[in-house]
Protein backbone atom coordinates (compact mmCIF):
# COMPACT_ATOMS: atom_id res chain seq x y z
CA UNK A 1 0.00 0.00 0.00
CA UNK A 2 1.26 3.29 -0.96
CA UNK A 3 2.11 5.71 1.98
CA UNK A 4 1.79 9.04 0.08
CA UNK A 5 0.03 11.07 2.38
CA UNK A 6 0.21 14.37 3.44
CA UNK A 7 1.86 14.66 7.22
CA UNK A 8 2.93 12.32 9.55
CA UNK A 9 1.21 9.30 11.73
CA UNK A 10 2.79 9.41 15.59
CA UNK A 11 2.15 6.28 17.96
CA UNK A 12 3.89 6.09 21.40
CA UNK A 13 4.18 3.54 23.78
CA UNK A 14 4.64 4.11 27.30
CA UNK A 15 4.59 2.71 30.66
CA UNK A 16 2.51 3.56 34.11
CA UNK A 17 -0.83 4.32 35.51
CA UNK A 18 -3.48 5.67 33.81
CA UNK A 19 -6.45 8.26 36.15
CA UNK A 20 -9.65 7.70 34.38
CA UNK A 21 -11.31 9.80 37.22
CA UNK A 22 -9.57 12.86 34.99
CA UNK A 23 -11.29 14.46 31.78
CA UNK A 24 -8.32 16.33 31.00
CA UNK A 25 -4.53 15.95 30.60
CA UNK A 26 -4.20 14.81 34.13
CA UNK A 27 -5.64 11.14 32.91
CA UNK A 28 -1.86 10.61 30.93
CA UNK A 29 0.57 12.34 34.09
CA UNK A 30 1.92 9.30 35.09
CA UNK A 31 2.48 7.29 31.90
CA UNK A 32 5.83 7.37 31.12
CA UNK A 33 7.37 7.66 27.43
CA UNK A 34 8.94 4.93 26.28
CA UNK A 35 9.14 4.62 22.70
CA UNK A 36 8.60 6.99 20.09
CA UNK A 37 7.45 5.97 16.43
CA UNK A 38 6.19 7.73 13.19
CA UNK A 39 5.41 7.16 9.64
CA UNK A 40 5.13 9.72 6.84
CA UNK A 41 5.60 9.48 2.92
CA UNK A 42 9.40 9.01 3.40
CA UNK A 43 9.94 6.93 6.58
CA UNK A 44 9.32 4.97 9.32
CA UNK A 45 11.20 5.58 12.46
CA UNK A 46 11.15 4.27 15.64
CA UNK A 47 12.99 5.54 18.97
CA UNK A 48 13.03 3.13 21.84
CA UNK A 49 14.54 4.26 25.48
CA UNK A 50 16.15 0.68 25.96
CA UNK A 51 15.79 0.75 30.00
CA UNK A 52 14.40 3.18 32.65
CA UNK A 53 17.99 4.60 32.48
CA UNK A 54 17.49 5.83 28.61
CA UNK A 55 14.31 7.40 29.09
CA UNK A 56 15.79 10.94 29.26
CA UNK A 57 17.56 10.32 26.20
CA UNK A 58 14.57 9.32 24.48
CA UNK A 59 12.65 12.76 25.55
CA UNK A 60 15.59 14.87 24.42
CA UNK A 61 15.91 13.18 21.02
CA UNK A 62 12.00 13.17 20.58
CA UNK A 63 12.38 17.12 21.19
CA UNK A 64 15.15 17.28 18.68
CA UNK A 65 12.88 16.32 15.73
CA UNK A 66 9.24 16.62 16.89
CA UNK A 67 9.26 20.23 15.07
CA UNK A 68 10.68 18.96 11.97
CA UNK A 69 8.53 16.29 11.36
CA UNK A 70 5.79 17.12 8.37
CA UNK A 71 2.86 18.57 9.56
CA UNK A 72 -0.62 17.91 9.85
CA UNK A 73 0.00 15.11 12.91
CA UNK A 74 -1.92 12.07 12.57
CA UNK A 75 -2.85 9.53 15.70
CA UNK A 76 -5.60 6.86 16.55
CA UNK A 77 -5.80 8.48 19.76
CA UNK A 78 -4.80 11.75 19.43
CA UNK A 79 -5.69 12.52 23.29
CA UNK A 80 -3.34 9.84 24.45
CA UNK A 81 -0.06 10.97 22.28
CA UNK A 82 -1.12 14.65 23.36
CA UNK A 83 -1.20 14.01 26.92
CA UNK A 84 1.60 11.98 27.34
CA UNK A 85 3.93 14.67 24.92
CA UNK A 86 2.30 17.11 27.29
CA UNK A 87 4.04 15.51 30.57
CA UNK A 88 7.26 13.71 29.32
CA UNK A 89 8.38 16.63 26.53
CA UNK A 90 7.14 19.71 29.00
CA UNK A 91 5.00 21.41 26.03
CA UNK A 92 1.91 20.93 23.96
CA UNK A 93 2.28 19.32 20.78
CA UNK A 94 -1.06 20.07 18.27
CA UNK A 95 -2.59 16.99 16.85
CA UNK A 96 -4.61 18.25 13.88
CA UNK A 97 -5.78 14.76 13.19
CA UNK A 98 -7.49 12.02 14.51
CA UNK A 99 -8.36 8.32 13.38
CA UNK A 100 -10.51 6.90 15.95
CA UNK A 101 -14.39 7.46 15.88
CA UNK A 102 -15.59 7.73 19.29
CA UNK A 103 -14.56 5.06 21.45
CA UNK A 104 -13.46 2.34 18.71
CA UNK A 105 -10.76 0.09 19.01
CA UNK A 106 -7.65 -0.52 17.19
CA UNK A 107 -8.23 -3.67 17.03
CA UNK A 108 -11.79 -3.86 15.56
CA UNK A 109 -10.85 -1.29 13.28
CA UNK A 110 -7.90 -3.52 11.82
CA UNK A 111 -10.77 -6.49 11.71
CA UNK A 112 -13.25 -4.32 10.29
CA UNK A 113 -11.12 -2.62 7.14
CA UNK A 114 -9.34 -6.27 6.76
CA UNK A 115 -5.80 -5.07 7.77
CA UNK A 116 -3.55 -7.28 8.28
CA UNK A 117 -1.78 -7.55 11.83
CA UNK A 118 2.32 -6.85 10.49
CA UNK A 119 3.46 -9.32 12.77
CA UNK A 120 2.09 -7.45 15.63
CA UNK A 121 3.68 -9.72 18.89
CA UNK A 122 0.80 -8.38 20.91
CA UNK A 123 -2.31 -8.11 18.41
CA UNK A 124 -3.17 -4.34 19.30
CA UNK A 125 -2.64 -4.55 22.84
CA UNK A 126 -0.70 -1.90 24.53
CA UNK A 127 -1.26 -3.04 27.89
CA UNK A 128 1.01 -6.58 26.50
CA UNK A 129 4.19 -3.97 24.87
CA UNK A 130 3.88 -2.56 28.39
CA UNK A 131 4.95 -5.53 30.26
CA UNK A 132 7.21 -6.79 27.42
CA UNK A 133 9.16 -3.54 27.56
CA UNK A 134 9.58 -3.51 31.59
CA UNK A 135 11.06 -6.99 30.83
CA UNK A 136 13.61 -5.81 28.63
CA UNK A 137 11.47 -7.17 25.37
CA UNK A 138 12.61 -4.14 23.04
CA UNK A 139 12.64 -5.95 20.19
CA UNK A 140 8.42 -7.15 20.82
CA UNK A 141 8.32 -3.81 21.94
CA UNK A 142 9.19 -2.12 19.18
CA UNK A 143 7.81 -4.76 16.65
CA UNK A 144 4.42 -3.79 18.35
CA UNK A 145 5.12 0.37 17.49
CA UNK A 146 6.11 -0.62 13.97
CA UNK A 147 2.69 -2.38 13.29
CA UNK A 148 0.69 0.44 15.17
CA UNK A 149 2.38 2.64 12.72
CA UNK A 150 1.56 0.52 9.18
CA UNK A 151 -2.37 -0.47 10.46
CA UNK A 152 -2.36 3.21 11.85
CA UNK A 153 -1.72 4.30 8.12
CA UNK A 154 -3.79 2.15 6.30
CA UNK A 155 -6.32 3.45 8.41
CA UNK A 156 -5.91 6.41 7.35
CA UNK A 157 -5.68 6.05 3.83
CA UNK A 158 -8.85 3.37 3.54
CA UNK A 159 -11.00 5.52 5.98
CA UNK A 160 -9.69 9.22 6.33
CA UNK A 161 -9.52 11.24 9.54
CA UNK A 162 -11.92 12.94 11.62
CA UNK A 163 -10.88 16.50 14.00
CA UNK A 164 -9.57 15.50 17.20
CA UNK A 165 -11.32 16.10 20.01
CA UNK A 166 -10.19 19.09 22.43
CA UNK A 167 -7.97 17.91 25.54
CA UNK A 168 -7.89 20.62 28.23
CA UNK A 169 -4.12 20.86 29.38
CA UNK A 170 -3.73 20.80 33.18
CA UNK A 171 -0.69 20.61 34.90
Amino acid sequence: MKSNFEGTVIDVETIGEFHDQYLDSRRYKDQQLVIFGFINSHDLEIFCAEGEGAVSKLIEEIRKIINGLERPFYAFNSGFERGVLFYNLGTKIDFDRELQRGRESKAGVVRELGIPNYDDPFFDSGLKCMIAWKNGEFDKAIAHNRACLLKEREILLKRGYIKPAELRFVR
